[in-house]
């Protein structure tokens, strides 16, 4: 009998590349692909950071019972957004893989699944190349006034005082960026950082710096130097108890008057109406946010009106070099479970 395997893909991580990484690796024969294609991101998935339906469940897609039911007999499962909790499981007796084209199987009740004896496994990195040089976008964004010119020009306003030195913005040569999370994209942020010339510094209690780092005078140094220090402050952590929040109303009150603060990582880390009071008052001179603690942000958001604000949709991953990766990376898992292979990135 072929073994079943359900991919439930959606209009950015498509089923049909899903399907076709998998079929390149493993060869058609001996395997019966089934497809489902869910409407992310023309329609927004849920988010369990604001509460969930799903105890335990964070940015997911799909209502359950239809997920249950599309995967059925399958034994392996390729997905991006559909969740998987411990109720599906007791459905579907017969599921023993799962792959998660995402850095982090947020969909997943990781508990249940051990319980199941279902392995789960995910595509680590997958966008970091995509958000690193993303955030470097940002940041050039917010220090060389590019949003304020480009508003400016488009709504009939030629902003020619933007030229004047009391007002025009600094290179990043001159300029201090401080990287707080040092992982898969904190290190990608670091290295197109230094071709720029500037000062690094990264915060992250549970790293160690690479050697060629260290060599090229990158700082590790604790959260509160480097708020202290840093023209620019750059988000790469993960959402956990320990920094859910955790730029906060304190956090702030100790960056340097006048900073940047970027956010390509994720909403819950970040207390809003703290930075919202930040860049109301002056305290930082700007920000650029890809992520929101509720995802799309309501029209009446107060960040919303704030003119020394840029806002992005949740883009910063968004690449189809990303696409591929991850494809490739879970066709890679799905061979090596049919091999009798370990896997490379079990959760």
């Amino acid at each position: 009998m072929p073994k079943i395997i359900a991919i439930v893909g959606d209009r950015f991580m498509l089923p049909s590349v899903f399907a076709e990484r998998i079929t390149a690796a493993c060869g058609s024969n001996g395997i019966d692909i089934r497809i489902l294609e869910q409407p992310w991101p023309d329609e927004p998935m849920e988010h369990g950071y604001a509460g969930s339906k799903l105890d335990g469940l964070k940015e997911f897609m799909g209502d359950p019972d239809e997920v249950a039911d599309f995967i059925g007999d399958a034994a392996l499962l390729v997905t991006h957004l559909a969740p998987i909790s411990r109720s599906m499981l007791q459905r579907l007796p017969k599921l023993k893989f799962i792959a998660v084209s995402r850095g982090g199987p947020v969909n997943i009740d990781m508990q249940a699944a051990r319980d199941h004896k279902v392995l789960v496994v995910n595509t680590p990195g997958r966008n970091a190349s995509a958000v690193a040089e993303f955030t470097i976008g940002a940041i050039l964004a917010e220090t060389r006034l590019i949003r304020s010119g480009h508003e400016s020009l488009r709504g009939g306003e030629w902003r020619g005082d933007l030229y004047r030195a009391d007002r025009t913005g600094r290179e990043l040569g001159e300029m201090t960026v401080g990287i707080v999370g040092y992982g898969a994209i904190g290190t990608r942020v670091v290295k197109l950082l230094k071709a720029f010339g500037c000062r690094i510094l990264v915060a992250d209690p549970y790293v160690q710096l690479s050697v060629q780092d260290r060599n090229d005078g990158v700082e590790h140094v604790g959260l509160s130097k480097l708020l202290a220090r840093a023209d620019v402050i750059s988000l790469h952590a993960r959402v956990t108890a320990e920094t859910t929040g955790f730029i906060d109303r304190a956090a702030l009150a100790q960056v340097k008057p006048g900073a940047i603060f970027i956010n390509t990582a994720r909403g819950p880390l970040v207390d809003y109406t703290a930075l919202y009071e930040a860049l109301s008052t002056g305290r930082l001179g700007g920000a650029m946010l890809d992520t929101f603690a509720v995802e799309p942000v309501p029209a009446d958001w107060p960040l919303l009106q704030l003119p020394n604000v840029t806002l992005t949709p949740h883009i910063a991953g968004a690449s189809l070099r990303t696409v591929t990766i991850a494809a490739d990376q879970a066709a890679e898992e799905v061979r090596r479970y049919l091999a009798g292979e370990p896997p490379l990135n079990p959760c």
